[in-house]
């Protein structure tokens, strides 16, 4: 930001040279005070409260991290991951996996993919799985259950493709009827449409150590008594091969005939091209392996990983080896009864929001707490040109990762989310802003880079959209691809109008036109990335708000009917993750902290504060503050595949509702938020680097 960027050392920030309008004065108040007033007005005290705890929750290197849980799928894979690598898992630990499985197991003896969930055959048979592996007998009463659930749906041979892959391992299932993956594939151009490339990042990082696992087909034989054959159909009981589509010509049938093709080429491969492939996708696979996070730092991946390597030679106690299970290790968290097997871990996105409610709710931009916050957020800035250069080549890296270490993979969403924290912090520490100069400009250039052809944005690659490819037999997940989507979408319009941009800068104008076409027929915008229509509206109304969209556009008030209908009796706002499957759950679902919070954000952005319903929604979450001074939340609310893997962040109970009320008050106080009147700065002096960057 040096030369022309809005950032000077030794001094706050001033517009540019040669504007006359005189730099805004910005608020510095301190935050509320931790000492309860039991005299004071219910929301203020509930707005100390919650301040205090969250403040108290902040690590002492500056970051937030809670639990991120996901369904039993997570730990039955990590016990079939010890016993492919043929390293027993401490008793202890095992007894405590168990109870965490066993824990969830759901209605009808079933295994759900969310927290009162409708049974799921997939993560049902992982789970019965890893229990045999684990020693338990078929008389076991859990076991009796879930076995008579799968058996009344068809039995074991319905199960998606990644399940039937673990299975065949062990010998369970048999590999014909398992879509070929020939390790070749890694040689394709990044152009082509079959390319690693044309497929998000988490497909990518969890197909090329599956490469290592087609080609090797490794077979871990158990005994009998620890295998599942009795929860299959006997007519099919080395399981069922897919269904074609009734509709001849089709993409599923043409993908399934090229399937057949694919499995004769992996049974007879030109030997020198297979040696060519597997080695290719090493050298792919090990840069990615370095540091502590694991190959897209994300437990699928990861353990792919450890079995790739094991297949090619890696002892266990091979440094590379080790690393990887250390990774893997780290993603437990360990407790009295039970152990959490984590998918990944949320340390960016827990922090740049715990900061964006702590902004809203009043902190003084010099706090400590602040301090700590943004030096970890230069500390963990993505600097390593990764997969996105092969659609962003002609730009630097820079931005950040979900995970505490992601280094190819930074995501737009947690960059848009720290850089808007940012935003309403620098203009107010010339300190700060000299020191992080150069990470600011970075994470916006990157992110306007980042930009899809279609004026949306994904989430860590730009134009990974060819969604003909959902309709392969390996991508029965539906998640195969990262196209733009509404509520990433919203995030970069918020950062764009919070670093002063308006509706008509092109970027910004790109952006609001494809949101429109995005717009559901009830008003709502569909949440990738949360559960689910409460979460994209709130996302894209927050960033309308910021660009400057006026709120009494029909098409927004539309959105803001949608929230209004979909009020709970109680005061609060709930969606069930029912509502990826079926419309008739759109908004609706028993009411939980965050989601209320979301439909509060949107409707006070949306000129709702004086609505009978916010204040509904206010007190809802006034009344269900803890003695502790936060709020419980035992439903999932975030979304990692649509209908297929949903995700509990155990922060999101205490930052979301901090921010709704804060943001009330302050709407309700002074007319605006607290975040837009922090970047009043950028509206007279916009961000330059970004319009010089388009």
């Amino acid at each position: 930001m040096s030369g022309q960027s809005n950032f000077t050392g030794g001094k706050k920030m001033t517009p540019a040279e040669g504007s006359s309008s005189p730099a805004p004065a910005l608020l510095e108040k301190a935050a509320p005070s931790i000492e309860l007033d039991e005299r004071s007005d219910p929301l203020s005290r509930t707005l100390a409260r919650a301040v205090s705890w969250l403040v108290a929750a902040q690590d002492g290197a500056g970051h937030w991290v809670a639990p991120l849980e996901a369904d039993a799928t997570i730990p039955s894979e990590y016990v079939f991951l010890h016993e492919v690598l043929g390293r027993p898992l401490d008793p202890v630990r095992r007894d405590k996996i168990v109870r965490a499985i066993l824990s969830v197991q759901g209605k009808e003896g079933a295994w759900p993919l969310f927290h009162d969930g409708d049974p799921d055959i997939s993560a049902t048979v992982k789970a019965y799985q890893a229990l045999k592996l684990c020693g338990f007998d078929p008389s076991h009463p859990a076991l009796v259950r879930a076995r008579e659930w799968v058996l009344s749906q068809g039995g074991a041979g319905k199960v998606n493709v990644f399940t039937r892959i673990a299975l065949a391992i062990f010998g369970q299932y048999s590999w014909t009827k398992i879509p070929a993956l020939p390790a070749e594939m890694v040689l394709l151009p990044s152009w082509f449409p079959f390319s690693i490339y044309s497929v998000s990042y988490w497909s990518r990082t969890v197909i090329v150590p599956l490469l290592f696992i087609y080609h090797h087909k490794p077979l871990v034989r158990l005994s009998p008594e620890r295998g599942i054959s009795e929860l299959f159909d006997p007519a099919r009981p080395d399981g069922e091969s897919f269904a074609p589509s009734p509709d001849f010509f089709s993409l599923r049938n043409l993908f399934l005939l090229l399937d057949k093709v694919l499995q004769v080429w992996n049974r007879h491969p030109p030997g020198f091209l297979r040696k060519k492939a597997l080695s290719f996708a090493m050298e792919w696979m090990v840069p990615r392996l370095k540091g502590e996070g694991g190959l897209g730092a994300i437990y699928p991946a990861m353990a792919n990983s450890a079995v790739a390597l094991s297949l090619e030679g890696y002892e266990l106690d091979h440094p590379l080896m080790q690393r990887v299970l250390a990774s893997i290790d780290d993603l437990l968290i360990e407790g009295e009864k039970e152990v959490l097997v984590q998918p990944c871990v949320s340390p960016v996105w827990d922090t740049a929001l715990a900061m964006g409610a702590l902004i809203e709710a009043g902190i003084s931009p010099d706090s400590p707490t602040v301090d700590r916050a943004m030096e970890w957020f230069c500390a963990r800035e993505v600097r390593t040109r990764g997969d996105w250069a092969i659609r962003a080549p002609d730009c630097e890296p820079g931005g950040w990762a979900f995970q505490f270490e992601n280094d190819y993979y930074p995501d737009v969403d947690d960059t848009a989310m720290v850089l808007m924290g940012m935003a309403k912090i620098l203009p107010a520490r010339p300190d700060l802003a000299a020191r992080m100069e150069g990470v600011f400009r970075r994470a916006t250039l990157w992110v306007m880079a980042m930009q899809g052809t279609d004026g949306g944005w994904g989430a860590f690659d730009r134009d990974n959209d060819l969604l003909f490819l959902n309709h392969i037999p390996f991508a029965d997940h539906g998640a195969l691809l990262d196209p733009s989507t509404a509520d990433l979408t919203g995030r970069v319009l918020e950062l764009l109008g919070a670093l002063g941009y308006g509706p008509d800068f092109p970027p910004a104008a790109r952006a609001i036109r494809y949101l429109r076409r995005e717009q559901e027929e009830d008003g709502s915008w569909f949440g990738r990335w949360g559960v689910n229509y409460i979460y994209g509206t709130w996302s894209v109304v927050a960033g309308l708000k910021s660009i400057g969209v006026p709120m009494s556009e029909p098409w927004v008030m539309r959105s803001m009917e949608f929230l209004l209908a979909r009020q709970n009796p109680d005061g609060g706002w709930g969606e069930d993750c029912l509502s990826y499957a079926s419309r008739d759950f759109a908004g609706r679902g028993a009411s939980t902290p965050s989601q209320t919070a979301w439909a509060l954000i949107a409707l006070l952005h949306g000129g709702h504060a004086g609505h009978m319903a916010v204040r509904q929604g206010v007190d809802y979450l006034i009344q269900q503050m803890t003695p502790e001074g936060t709020w419980n939340e035992e439903l999932f609310t975030g979304t990692g595949f649509p209908r297929v893997f949903y995700l509990r962040y155990h922060m999101y109970r205490h930052y979301f509702p901090l921010w709704a009320l804060a943001l009330y008050r302050n709407m309700t106080e002074r007319g605006r938020a607290l975040g837009h009147e922090r970047v009043d700065f950028w509206k007279t002096a916009p961000y330059a680097p970004i319009a010089r960057s388009v």
